[in-house]
Order: structure tokens, then sequence, then C-alpha cells
């Protein structure tokens, strides 16, 4: 896929889009075997380990950075797990999109793919979207790499390009993905995403248009490989109000009322977490990956454009333990202790803060804050069960970070 126009709404990331040129037209439906439980192997990057992971062997190298707590996610596929929220939601929108649009044969009009492996090339991550070599959303601290050609997707584009490949015009892509981030109740290493592409040929878009056999999808301008003419007003005006229609009733289904080489069109993207959390009222991510049946029970219903309203858990009090360290002079980000904290305690924590920074004024080396907040989601935590893993956060960072400890 290759991005001429990019715009941000919102949390929807719109694309006029074109296809690689020499496309055949494919099916639209697509068989996927089954998957293994992911490994419980940590990938730190040492050359000459093979990390297995659903099904298939990957050599590490300076480039792997999973962790344990992030493997043991991959493979789980929440949404496609009956009677779990995000599997609520993604049903939601397929129903809505299955009913709204459909093709010339009365079949639906968007095809649906929600079982695509997680494990991606950095090609299809990133240059298929054309983002340059040098873009800082390529940085090791940012994502999660297998090793240095093949990474856990950081976001569901990646497949955009093999699925206009293949032919496809209309399509819809849900699945998890990864990103190495700060940590609170609105962020996760791990979330999904649902996303929807959809092309226009010339006949397509100005079909019904007055003398719409006379305007044309591109000026003409210089093409390429790497952008394409620019396209006219009147089909980018049209293409973006057909994005407008498309999300305002997929907004009001779910609320209530409140490029090809001859082809142009949209592409837009939706977190589901953030959905289920205002349609649900569910208070925090980590929620998402409970195995508590007071949890899963409330979203076992008969239909699912029933209303639910979470019920919280009983609210089990805090525990806050801050620790300080000098900064290692090189190699050092917060998003690095941001994951070892996640990984050294799992889902017990609750928010990381940065909460003071202090340069010494003779020798110039910065120390660090952070004030961690602890809480399980099901029952009271002890401050002697706390400090046991307080404590191996701080010994972590000495031995994988190269921090100074002030503990």
């Amino acid at each position: 896929m290759i991005c001429s126009t990019l715009r941000r709404v919102g949390h929807v990331h719109i694309y006029l889009v074109r296809k690689a040129s020499g496309v055949s037209k494919g099916h639209h439906q697509q068989t996927v075997g089954s998957r293994p439980a992911a490994s419980e192997f940590a990938a730190r990057g040492a050359s000459g380990n093979v990390l297995e992971l659903l099904g298939k062997s990957y050599p590490q190298d300076n480039y792997s950075n999973l962790s344990r707590k992030v493997l043991s996610r991959v493979g789980r596929n929440l949404h496609n797990q009956q009677h779990h929220p995000l599997w609520l939601i993604k049903e939601r929108v397929k129903e809505h999109f299955y009913q709204q649009y459909v093709g010339r044969f009365g079949t639906p009009l968007f095809s649906v793919y929600d079982d695509l492996s997680p494990v991606v090339t950095t090609w299809q991550n990133f240059d298929s979207l054309l983002i340059p070599a040098d873009h800082p959303s390529r940085k090791k601290g940012d994502n999660y790499y297998v090793n240095g050609t093949h990474m856990l997707r950081a976001h569901t584009s990646a497949h955009q390009w093999d699925l206009l490949r293949a032919g496809l015009d209309a399509f819809l892509v849900v699945g998890d993905v990864y990103r190495r981030d700060q940590i609170d109740s609105q962020h996760y290493p791990v979330f999904h995403q649902l996303e929807g592409v959809r092309l226009f040929s010339k006949h397509e878009l100005f079909t019904g248009i007055k003398d719409g056999e006379s305007l044309q999808l591109f000026q003409q301008s210089y093409r390429s490989a790497y952008k394409q003419e620019t396209h006219t007003m009147e089909a980018t005006k049209l293409v973006e109000f057909d994005l407008k229609q498309t999300l305002t009733r997929l907004v009001t289904h779910l609320f209530g009322d409140a490029g090809a080489q001859d082809q142009i069109g949209w592409a837009f993207g939706l977190g589901l977490e953030r959905l289920a959390m205002i349609l649900y009222d569910i208070p925090d991510i980590r929620l998402f990956w409970s195995e508590d049946e007071r949890f899963l029970k409330q979203f076992r219903v008969s239909d699912i454009n029933q209303k639910v309203k979470f019920q919280p858990l009983s609210k089990y009090p805090a525990v806050i333990n801050d620790i300080s360290f000098w900064l290692p002079s090189e190699n050092y980000t917060e998003n690095d202790f941001y994951d070892l904290v996640r990984t050294t305690g799992g889902d017990l924590v609750e928010k990381v803060e940065l909460i003071d920074k202090f340069e010494h004024p003779k020798t110039h080396k910065t120390s660090h804050c952070y004030r961690i907040t602890y809480r399980h989601m099901e029952r009271t935590l002890s401050q002697r069960e706390v400090r046991r893993v307080h404590q191996a956060v701080q010994e972590a960072a000495v031995q994988l970070l190269g921090v100074e400890g002030r503990f």
C-alpha cells in the first residue's frame, strides 16, 4: 500500500491509498490453521539462540527484545474468545458492516481477517507503509523485535499491502498489536486494533454524480514508484464524505444516536479496548486479561448488542513503593524500564510514574525516581508480598539496565 495523503481525526487515521500495480483479483476468504501456545522463552538478544513462536523458529540477534510477559500474550487472541468484551465489540462491528455494505450479488462487501499472525517482517510493518528507514517509530525502544527482520506487529496496517496485493478492495483486519509504552490504566504492551480499508474505481466513485463520466481520480502530474499523481479535489471530497459517513454510521450503531493504479480509497483504525472501556465502563485495561469469572460472566449475553454495564470487582487497596537510581551514561530509555517493571511485576503493577529527575551539579549524572503503584485486581496485596516484587525490580534494573541504585 502507498499512502498518498494522511490526516488524523481523533484516534482514527485516515489514508487515501492506492495498491501496487500488477494486481489480480483474489478471493475474499482465507483459511488459517490453529496456533500453538506462545513459548515462555524470554528473547533478550542472545545471538545463536532460537525462539519457537506460533509454530515457527526465529534466530535471535542483538535486535531481539521480547520478554516472557509479552510472549505469554501471543496467541491468546482475546478478540476471538467468545463472549469476551473485545469479541463482542468485534462482532458488533462485523454485523454492522455485513448488514450495511452488501456487494452486487447480495454477499457482504467487506471481508474480515481476524486470525493473521502477529509476527510480521519489518518490511511489512514499516516499508510497505513507506515509513522511512530513519523514522523514530522504528526505534527498538518502542517496538518488540523478534530479530532484525521480524517483529510483533505494531499495527494491523502491517497486513494492508499483502491484502491489497491479493486484489481485495474492501476489508476489515482485527488483531493484537504490540508496543513498548508507559504503564497506567489506559496502556498495556498488548492491545487490539480493528481497521477497515475501502478502494473505489473511477466508475464506483463517480456513479450517480452529475457529469461524473468527465471526472478523473488523478490530476496530470508526476508519478513515481513512491508517489502517485495528486488526487483531484472532486475525488478527494467524495472519498472523505464516504469515510465520514461510514464512521458516523458505525459510531451510531455502537453508541446509539449520539491506492491502486486506477483506484482511490480510505483506511481507518480503531482500538478495541478504547471502545470497550467506553461502552462497558471498564476502568482498567488490565481487566481484559483477567480470567476471574466475576469479570467474564458479565459479558455472557445472548445478544451481542445487549447493553452491558461493568460491575466493578471489589476495589482492593493499592501498595505504593518508589525506586530511584542513577542512569547509565548511554543506552537508557524509559520504555526499557517500563518493560522491565511489567515483566517483573506482571499485572500486579497498576501504574508507573516518573516523579523526579535530578542532575548532580558536579558529576552531571542524572537520577530518576519512579513511583510504582501495585494493586491486585482480585485480592488484597500485603506489603511483604509487594516488597519481594519491588526488590526483584530493583535487582533487575541494576543487572539488565546498568543503572546504579539509590535504594
